[in-house]
């Protein structure tokens, strides 16, 4: 078995347990440290291709500079007019979605206690681009459903395994934030 799955020392699932003991305990007593601002910078480039330039952030009432930035591609399929040279931003949110599952499912498993031996996520999303091209204005542009599949092989009882998944759902930041309507703000310079 890999040990860097399963506990070691103070870490479960690579997690350094007595860092999120400390990381909770700080957050819970100065909630400002709770809060975080993250900042990205698009360009496009040519066609459907663009870059997004991430590199900063603002959170524990402190400014984050990255210095070598992240630079993430997006580009259409050739059957949508684009080179195919990246994933699109669909895809790039489907990422967004499974990426943090993963991340909430790891960090609330470690926090219960529970070691993961293997943690896969597929995620499925269908979009009819009548929305998106302006061919309809009954079809929304974005998601028309999503379905995820969770795959958790660990020691623990499949109901521990149930509870960690359905209680990651309710506290995952872009799960909620593709379920629920948030403000977003447009302006042009």
């Amino acid at each position: 078995m890999d040990s860097m799955h399963r506990e070691v020392g103070r870490q479960v699932n690579g997690i350094d347990m007595q860092k999120m003991s400390e990381t909770l305990g700080a957050i819970n007593n100065d909630p400002d440290l709770a809060t975080y601002s993250f900042h990205a910078e698009n360009e496009w480039i040519e066609g459907a291709r663009s870059k997004t330039i991430v590199h900063r952030f603002n959170g524990a009432n402190e400014e984050v500079e990255r210095e070598e930035p992240f630079i993430l591609h997006s580009d259409m399929p050739s059957m949508l007019m684009g080179g195919d040279s990246a994933p699109n931003a669909i895809v790039s949110a489907l990422h967004a979605l499974v990426s943090c599952l993963s991340v909430t499912i790891v960090y609330n498993a470690a926090a219960r206690g529970i070691a993961i031996d293997k943690l896969s996520i597929e995620v499925d999303g269908d979009v009819d681009v009548h929305g998106f091209l302006g061919l309809s204005q009954e079809v929304r542009p974005g998601f028309q459903d999503v379905r995820v599949k969770v795959d958790l092989r660990t020691d623990h009882p499949r109901e521990d395994v149930e509870n960690l998944i359905r209680y990651s759902q309710k506290v995952s930041p872009i799960l909620d934030s593709l379920r629920n309507r948030i403000p977003v703000e447009i302006e042009l310079r």
